[in-house]
């Protein structure tokens, strides 16, 4: 058992007698000692000596300007890229180990500083567009009619208040399931994948959108987590980000289906914007009935032209046939027995044989006079 004494535990026998520690039993003291005073505590300095061993293990010094300190992990848990002289913030327990060593084992790193944190951003860039993780081919458009929308960022955050200001200004009604995450420090890049993981087996989101206003590199740096960049690669909902302002560009953008210049263009991006789209509605209604103000104009303008010809030809059929009439009327009255009267010509009747009585008719007189005689004219 221990016993404590002047701040520091005593080995005890059943007697109560100080023994003494056995090397094991010294250093799971010690490391107990440590976890509890220590437990994953935030260390930054410079990384020297930094190797990886049987592609598994990860070792490398931790220093400032006076002390360093020895550092493992697991190769897995690097998800960013990291080398000698680069300024680094990790995330450690600190540990004695079976050798008597003293280490920390690190669960997390974070390049501190733009100078390198773009030194990291690069080499990783570089790998991951080796592996197509970038390649525009793999990219989805958004969809055409977006219902709900899955948005991974701090709740507080003046970015994604914006987001929803916007959002709502521009068309309004659309759904929007909210997972709060941090946005910046060793736990934001875990935190989204997370949440990226989760809407991915809800589903019912038509989109995800990653979000994060402005920010210096230290506080964007997050996003160029490799793991996040793959989780989000790997999404079977299409991905936008609005990361930082429109100069800021990161790993997790790259790796986006979209990517939007800020939290607001993203909004803009997500949805049409009402307004425009009653304008164009307008506008397209006037065209529309300037169209049909025109056709019913020249629809006008035929049907009197054929108005005014049908008329043109009618009244030529009827000029025509009054002629015909006129003509006919003009045979019909020189054939007239009358008019072959006044001519000095006769009309007989009767029946023309000897002996039979005829009438003879003239312009003023009507005859009776008998057959006397009856000769054929020609033979």
């Amino acid at each position: 058992m221990f016993e404590g004494f002047d701040g520091w535990l005593r080995a005890k026998d059943d007697n109560g007698e100080e023994r003494p520690y056995s090397v094991s039993e010294f250093i799971d003291y010690c490391n107990a000692m440590l976890s509890r005073d220590f437990d994953d505590i935030l260390i930054e300095g410079e990384v020297a000596s930094f190797k990886v061993n049987q592609g598994k293990w990860v070792f490398f010094d931790l220093k400032d300007k006076e002390f360093s300190v020895n550092c493992f992990m697991v190769l897995s848990q690097l998800t960013t890229a990291i080398t000698d002289g680069m300024k680094v913030r990790v995330r450690a327990v600190p540990k004695v180990t079976r050798w008597g060593k003293f280490s920390l084992t690190v669960r997390q790193v974070m390049p501190v500083g733009e100078g390198n944190i773009k030194k990291s951003f690069e080499l990783l860039k570089k790998k991951l567009a080796l592996e197509g993780l970038f390649d525009p081919a793999r990219k989805r458009p958004l969809p055409l009619h977006i219902r709900e929308i899955g948005v991974i960022s701090s709740t507080g955050a003046a970015g994604y208040i914006d987001f929803l200001k916007i959002l709502d200004n521009r068309w309004g009604g659309l759904k929007v399931k909210t997972v709060n995450t941090q946005v910046q420090g060793l736990a934001a890049p875990e935190q989204i994948i997370r949440a990226i993981n989760y809407f991915n087996k809800r589903g019912g989101v038509d989109v995800i959108a990653i979000l994060r206003g402005g920010g210096s590199a230290d506080d964007l740096a997050a996003f160029n987590d490799e793991a996040l960049a793959r989780a989000i690669a790997a999404s079977k909902i299409p991905i936008i980000t609005g990361i930082g302002h429109e100069v800021d560009e990161s790993l997790a953008d790259l790796a986006a289906d979209v990517r939007a210049s800020t939290p607001s263009n993203a909004a803009e991006r997500l949805t049409p914007d009402k307004s425009a789209i009653s304008r164009q509605a307008h506008l397209r209604v006037e065209d529309v009935k300037r169209y049909l103000l025109n056709e019913i104009d020249l629809t006008k303008k035929s049907i009197h032209g054929t108005i005014t010809q049908l008329r043109t030809e009618v009244l030529n059929k009827i000029n025509q046939d009054l002629r015909h009439i006129a003509e006919t009327r003009k045979i019909l009255e020189s054939l007239s027995p009358e008019n072959v009267l006044r001519r000095g010509y006769a009309i007989i009747t009767g029946k023309q044989s000897p002996g039979s009585k005829i009438t003879i008719t003239t312009e003023h007189q009507i005859l009776t006079a008998e057959v006397t005689n009856v000769q054929k004219r020609h033979q």
